[in-house]
C-alpha cells in the first residue's frame, strides 16, 4: 500500500513540527512519520533563545510559549562569568527556560491545526529515491511516496543512514546524568548551573514542582546503561554547586554520552537533513534544539516555493550553503564552552575566570558573545536578520510575517511595483521612514535593501514576479 505527499518529514519532535506547520500553512500537502506511539516528555532541552522565539513570534506563537517559560537575562556559564542578554536588540533580550515538550505541543498544535498530518507508530526502515520522488518504507510494510523528504529524526537518523551519509565528530562527554527530581530548597536563579574542573551541574524547572539535573563527574565514569543513584547526583550537584537543594526524590533517572557531529551535506537529491539528524552539539549553551528550528525555518519557505513552482534556480541549494556553516559555528562555540567548563586545574579555573571576566567587560567582546549565544547576531551572507521594525499602522514587521510571505517594506503604502503579487509579497510601510526600501525573506532575513528603480529586478531574481 502506496501512500502519497507531497512532503514527508521523518521526526516529530521540535524541527520537524516547526517545519511541517510552515508547509501547511503554505498550502503544501505535509505528512510526518514520528516511530514513537506516544509523546514523551524525555527532554533534553530547556532554553529558547531570543533568535528562536522571534522565529516563533514571526508564526503567531512566542507569546504562548513565552507564558509558559521563566526569562533569565544573564547566562551564567561557569563560576562568576555571565553574558548579558538584557541589551540584545529584540523583542526577546533573555533566555526563556521551558522544557522541550511545551514548545513541542504548541508546534504540533499549530501543525495540525494547518493540515499537516502526523501518523505515529511509523517507524522508517528504507529510503530510496528517484528523479521524481522518494519513496520511504514504513516498518509495517506501507510505502510512504513523496515529491520530497526531509530527515529531522535526531542524533540515530534513519534517513541519515538509509542515504549512507556520514556523520563524522566524536564523543566530548559520557556518562551525563539525568534525573527528574523533587527538591526541599528551590534554587535562588531560575536556572542553576555550575563546573568545577572534575563535574558539572546543571538544574532547571518543569514549572510544576518537579526539576531536571543533568550531572557529570569525570572521576565515575560509566556506561550509558549503568544505573544511576539518587546518591551519585546528590554528590555531584553539591560538589559543583555548593548544594544539592535538599534533593529529595526522582521519577526518572538515566545517563547519556554527548556527541559533536555534523553531516558534511545536509542534502541529497530530494531528501534533506535537519536538526539533530544533521548536527549535534554538546549541551553546553543550550543551542541543539534552537538550531534545529532555525534550520526549519530556512527551509520551509524555500521548499514551499519549490513544489509551487515559483522558485528560482538553486533556491533549494541555499539551505546547506547558509545553515551548514551555522551548524559549524555552533559546533564551535558550544565546544569551546565545554572545554572550558572541564578545565581540571585550579590555576586553569583561575586563568579562565581572570582572561575571560575581562574580556565580557569590553563591550564588542559581550556583544558578540550574547549575539552569537542567542542566534541575534547570526547572519546568513548577503542576507542580515530582519530587525522587527515598528510599522506605520501599528503592528510590527514579525506580525507581517505570520502570513508566511515576502514583506516589502517602503515608506510609500501604494507600491505600484508589487500590483498583482498579494498572493506573494506583502507590503508594509515603516513608521520610520528612514528605513530604506527593503525585501523581507519569509524567515525573516533581508533578501534585498535599496535603489527602489532596481525593485523590478529583485523581485524577478527572487522569482516573485509573474
Amino acid at each position: 500500500m502506496t501512500e502519497r505527499t507531497t512532503v514527508a518529514i521523518v521526526g516529530a519532535g521540535p524541527t520537524g513540527l516547526l517545519l511541517a506547520g510552515d508547509l501547511a500553512r503554505a498550502g503544501v500537502d505535509v505528512t510526518v512519520l514520528e516511530r514513537r506511539g506516544t509523546e514523551s516528555n524525555l527532554t533534553r532541552a530547556f532554553g529558547v533563545h531570543a533568535r528562536t522565539l522571534e522565529h516563533l513570534d514571526a508564526r503567531g506563537l512566542a507569546d504562548e510559549v513565552v507564558a509558559g517559560g521563566a526569562p533569565i537575562e544573564r547566562l551564567r556559564l561557569f563560576d562568576h562569568l555571565r553574558i548579558d542578554l538584557s541589551t540584545l536588540p529584540t523583542r526577546f533580550p533573555y533566555l526563556l527556560i521551558t522544557p522541550q515538550y511545551n514548545v513541542e505541543q504548541v508546534l504540533a498544535k499549530r501543525a495540525i491545526a494547518a493540515g499537516a498530518r502526523i501518523r505515529r507508530d511509523a517507524r522508517v526502515t528504507a529510503v530510496h529515491q528517484d528523479a521524481d520522488g522518494v519513496d520511504l518504507t514504513i516498518d509495517d510494510g506501507a510505502v510512504v511516496r513523496a515529491g520530497y523528504a526531509v530527515g529531522a529524526d535526531g542524533v540515530h537518523s534513519a534517513v541519515r543512514d538509509a542515504l549512507g551519509l556520514p556523520f563524522p565528530g566524536k564523543s566530548v562527554l559520557t556518562s551525563i546524568m539525568l534525573a527528574d527530581v523533587r527538591l526541599a530548597d528551590a534554587p535562588e536563579d531560575v536556572l542553576a548551573a555550575n563546573a568545577v574542573g572534575d563535574a558539572f551541574a546543571f538544574v532547571a524547572p518543569f514549572g510544576d514542582g518537579w526539576y531536571r539535573i543533568f550531572a557529570w563527574d569525570r572521576r565515575h565514569q560509566l556506561p550509558d546503561t549503568a544505573p544511576v543513584t539518587l546518591d551519585e547526583i546528590r554528590d555531584v550537584t553539591r560538589r559543583a554547586l555548593g548544594t544539592d537543594f535538599g534533593l529529595r526524590e526522582a521519577r526518572w533517572m538515566s545517563r547519556f554520552h554527548s556527541d559533536e557531529r555534523q553531516a558534511p551535506h545536509y542534502r541529497a537529491g530530494r531528501v534533506f537533513l535537519a536538526g539533530d539528524a544533521a548536527h549535534v552539539h554538546s549541551p553546553a549553551g543550550g543551542q541543539g534544539m534552537n538550531t534545529g528550528l532555525q534550520d526549519a525555518a530556512n527551509l520551509g519557505w524555500k521548499l514551499a516555493s519549490t513544489v509551487q513552482g515559483r522558485a528560482p534556480a538553486g533556491l533549494l541549494d541555499t539551505y546547506e550553503d547558509e545553515r551548514h556553516p551555522v551548524g559549524r559555528l555552533v559546533l564551535r562555540s558550544s565546544g569551546a564552552i565545554i572545554r572550558m567548563a572541564m578545565i581540571r586545574s585550579r590555576a586553569g579555573r583561575l586563568a579562565r575566570n581572570v582572561v575571560g571576566g575581562a574580556a565580557l567587560r569590553l563591550p564588542p567582546v559581550a556583544r558578540k558573545a550574547a549575539g552569537t549565544i542567542s542566534g541575534i547576531g547570526i547572519d546568513y551572507p548577503g542576507a542580515p536578520r530582519a530587525q522587527d521594525v515598528a510599522l506605520r499602522d501599528g503592528s510590527r514587521l514579525y506580525e507581517v510575517l505570520r502570513e508566511g510571505k515576502f514583506v516589502l517594506l517602503t515608506p510609500d503604502a501604494t507600491q505600484p511595483a508589487i500590483a498583482g503579487l498579494a498572493d506573494r509579497v506583502v507590503p508594509a510601510s515603516p513608521a520610520d521612514p528612514a528605513v530604506p526600501w527593503t525585501l523581507v525573506r519569509p524567515d525573516a532575513h533581508v533578501a534585498w535593501r535599496g535603489d527602489p528603480a532596481a525593485l523590478g529586478t529583485v523581485l524577478a531574481r527572487a522569482g516573485l514576479s509573474r
